[in-house]
C-alpha cells in the first residue's frame, strides 16, 4: 500500500536528523580526539609524568620466521634510540637532539640525512612526547575521517609538525586509544599497529607491535615496559668507531678557517642560479608551495650580485627585467665606490671602516660544544663529522650577534677533510633568541636549517639545498613562520681570473 505523503515526510525528516546525529558523532574534531586518547591512556597528567621509558622483549620477522630480541628507549626532550637482533643480524638507530645515526650488519654506521634522517628525527620526537607538546612543535592537527581497523571504526588524526611529513594517527572509536601510525620512512610507507594495552603505573602502554616497512614486517611482543628509568644521554651518542686516528677537531676547524681566502677567490670565478622556493603549511598537514622567485648570481670582486629572472616559474616581463638590470648596475657602481673609498682610506694610512672581515666557521663554533667525532663516506669522500651543541661555558654576554645566535643551536656537521670545507650542515635553534633585545623580534626555539653542498669541478663545495624553518615574532605583537626551500644550480666558471683583473675585464656577471 503506497505510504502517505505525511507519513513520508515525517520519515525523511526523522531519517535526516538521525543521520545528522550519526554523522556529528562521527566526525569528532581533532583536539577532541586527541583529548579523549589521552584519557584513555592515564590522563594527561599521566603521561606528561613519564619522562623517560625503556621496553625490551621479543621480536619475529615474518617474512622468514627470525626471531631475536627486541629494546627501544625514549627519553625527553627528543632522545630515542631503538635496538633489535635477529639470529646473527643486528640493527640499531637513534636520535641524540643534534643528528640521527644507524647502523646495522649490512651497511655499517652511518649518520642519517635528508628524508631518512628528518623522518627518524620526527619518529623520535613522537616517541618520547607523543603529541603533547604540539604547540611548541607548531604542529597541526587535522581529522583524516573514519575508518576501519581490524574491522573496529578509528577516528583518524592527521599530525604535522613544521619540519615533517604528515604522519596518520589512527584512534579505536570505543576504546579511544592508538591502534595504527602512518608514517614516512625514507622512501617507503611505514605502518605500525599497537594492540594489547596494559599498565605500567599510570599509564597504558602497547605490548604488542606490529611494524611494516616496505616488503618487512616485524612483530614485536614486549615483556617489560620500564617507565622513567634512569637512561644516560651518551647511550643515543654516536657509537665510537675504530679504526683510523680522527683528527683534532679544532685544529682542523682553524684549517677550514685558513683555508677560507682561497675558497672565496675560487667562488668569485662561479656564476649560477638560485631559486627561492616559499612553503606553508596548510590546515590539512600539507606543505604547500606558495611561491618562488628565480635569480642570476655572480660575484664581482668578492662581493655578490643578485638578478632575478623569473617568479613563480615565469620569465620576467621586459619591463621587469629592464628594471632588474638597472639594478644589477647599481650594484656593481655601489661596489667600485665602497672599494674606491677604501683604498682611500688605506692610502692615507687611515684604518677601513669596513676591514672586509668575516665570521668564520671556526669562530661560530667557539660558541658550541664538539661532541661525537667520526669518519665517514658522504657524496663519495671522506668527512669527518661531529655534532654540535650550546657552549655553557662560552662568553654568550660579550658576543657578536651571529656568535650568540649560533651559541644558542644544535645540530651536526660534515667537513671534507682534504679540501678542508665545509659539505653538510643540519641545525636547530635550541633556545629562542631575541634580535634587539626581543623588542624587535624574537626566533622562536626549533627554528631549523640545512644547508646541503655539492662538489663542483673537484675544486670547491658550492651550495645545492637549504631548507630554513622558523616563527618568529615581530615588535612583540606579530608571529610569522617562515619556511623556504633554497636551490642552486647551473653552476659556471669564468675564464678570466677574477684575482688579478682590472675593473672591467672581467666578464659582465649576466650574459
Amino acid at each position: 500500500m503506497p505510504m502517505r505523503s505525511d507519513l513520508l515526510t515525517r520519515f525523511v525528516f526523522v531519517a535526516l536528523v538521525c543521520a545528522a546525529f550519526s554523522s556529528a558523532a562521527a566526525a569528532q574534531s581533532p583536539s577532541k580526539i586527541l583529548s579523549n586518547a589521552e584519557k584513555a591512556f592515564g590522563g594527561a597528567k599521566a603521561l606528561r609524568a613519564v619522562q623517560s621509558v625503556r621496553r625490551t622483549g621479543t621480536i619475529v620477522r615474518e617474512n622468514d620466521g627470525l626471531t631475536g630480541t627486541f629494546t627501544d628507549e625514549a627519553s625527553r626532550p627528543g632522545l630515542y634510540r631503538i635496538a633489535y637482533s635477529l639470529e646473527g643480524f643486528e640493527y640499531e638507530s637513534a636520535y641524540n637532539g643534534r643528528s640521527a645515526w644507524s647502523r646495522d650488519s649490512r651497511d655499517g654506521l652511518r649518520t642519517l640525512t635528508g628524508d631518512e634522517g628528518s623522518d627518524f628525527q620526527s619518529e623520535a620526537l613522537f616517541r618520547s612526547r607523543m603529541w603533547l607538546e604540539r604547540k611548541a612543535e607548531r604542529a597541526r592537527i587535522t581529522a583524516g575521517g573514519r575508518v576501519n581497523i581490524n574491522e573496529r571504526p578509528a577516528n583518524v588524526v592527521i599530525y604535522t609538525t613544521a619540519t615533517s611529513a604528515p604522519v596518520r594517527l589512527f584512534f579505536d572509536a570505543e576504546t579511544n586509544l592508538l591502534v595504527r601510525e602512518e608514517r614516512r620512512s625514507g622512501d617507503e610507507l611505514k605502518t605500525i599497529d599497537y594492540a594489547d594495552y596494559r599498565a605500567s603505573g599510570a599509564a597504558k602502554f602497547p605490548h604488542k607491535i606490529t611494524v611494516a616497512d616496505g616488503n618487512e614486517t616485524l612483530t614485536i611482543t614486549l615483556d617489560t615496559v620500564h617507565v622513567n628509568p634512569q637512561i644516560a644521554r651518551t647511550a643515543f651518542d654516536f657509537p665510537p668507531a675504530s679504526g683510523e686516528p680522527l683528527p683534532d677537531i679544532t685544529a682542523l676547524l682553524r684549517e677550514v678557517q685558513e683555508n677560507e681566502d682561497r675558497v672565496e677567490t675560487i667562488l668569485d670565478t662561479y656564476s649560477f642560479t638560485q631559486t627561492i622556493i616559499k612553503r606553508e603549511l596548510q590546515k590539512n598537514g600539507i606543505l604547500r608551495e606558495t611561491g618562488s622567485e628565480t635569480f642570476d648570481l655572480a660575484f664581482h670582486k668578492g662581493n655578490r650580485i643578485r638578478r632575478m629572472v623569473a617568479r613563480n616559474g615565469r620569465p620576467l616581463t621586459e619591463r621587469e627585467q629592464a628594471a632588474e638590470d638597472r639594478d644589477v648596475e647599481k650594484q656593481i657602481e655601489n661596489i667600485e665606490r665602497d672599494i674606491a673609498r677604501k683604498e682611500a682610506r688605506e692610502a692615507q694610512g687611515r684604518p677601513s671602516s669596513d676591514d672586509g672581515s668575516r665570521v668564520s666557521i671556526a669562530e661560530v663554533m667557539r660558541a658550541s660544544r664538539l661532541v661525537n667525532p667520526r669518519r665517514e663516506r658522504f657524496r663519495g669522500r671522506d668527512v669527518i663529522v661531529f655534532d654540535f651543541e650550546p657552549n655553557p661555558d662560552f662568553d654568550y654576554k660579550n658576543a657578536e650577534s651571529v656568535l650568540k645566535f649560533f651559541g644558542k643551536t644544535a645540530g651536526v656537521m660534515w667537513i671534507d677533510e682534504q679540501d678542508k670545507q665545509v659539505a653538510r650542515l643540519e641545525a636547530y635553534l635550541a633556545d629562542s633568541f631575541n634580535v634587539g633585545g626581543g623588542l624587535l623580534a624574537k626566533l622562536r626555539k626549533g627554528a631549523s636549517f640545512t644547508l646541503d653542498q655539492q662538489r663542483v669541478n673537484d675544486e670547491i663545495w658550492l651550495p645545492s639545498r637549504a631548507d630554513i624553518d622558523l616563527s618568529v615574532r615581530v615588535l612583540l605583537v606579530r608571529g610569522l613562520n617562515f619556511n623556504q626551500v633554497i636551490r642552486s644550480s647551473n653552476y659556471k666558471k669564468f675564464t678570466t681570473d677574477v684575482q688579478d683583473s682590472q675593473v672591467g675585464d672581467s666578464p659582465p656577471p649576466y650574459k
